[in-house]
């Protein structure tokens, strides 16, 4: 697995560099962490209207409405999944090509946790981290 550093030089347009980001082709299917249900919804939102098929996974979620969005990732119907660290516990899909840590985990075991999506199964896989 492939670890990076996306430094985000202007806080005001760090959603146009995640947008950047995700039109690279190599970027298919991927999955962006967040620490706040509020945040993530809020991204989610921009992408959706930016035109990414993209869903959430959070706390503020049904079961049925987190299942129907993983299951929708997994069919390769969307291509962006966004999670919080609590809703995305025990998150098993296949081929993950990157992990985007869009917030700072809390702790290094949630960092450690949220790398572990992609680069299963002798796949490599990358995994960046916005730092300000």
């Amino acid at each position: 697995m492939n670890q990076e550093l996306v430094k985000v030089v202007d806080r005001s347009r760090k959603v146009d560099q995640l947008h950047d980001l995700l039109n690279k082709k190599e970027f298919n299917k991927i999955l962006i962490f967040g620490r706040t249900k509020w945040g993530i919804q809020k991204l989610t939102d921009e992408l959706l209207h930016r035109g990414f098929k993209a869903d959430s996974i959070h706390g503020n979620k049904s079961q049925f409405q987190r299942q129907r969005a993983i299951d929708r990732f997994k069919r390769n119907e969307i291509s962006i999944l966004l999670a919080t660290d609590v809703a995305s516990r025990g998150l098993d899909i296949k081929n993950v090509s990157h992990v985007i840590n869009y917030d700072l985990p809390a702790s290094y075991e949630d960092y450690v946790h949220r790398i572990g999506r992609t680069g299963r199964a002798d796949n490599i896989g990358t995994a960046l981290t916005f730092i300000e």
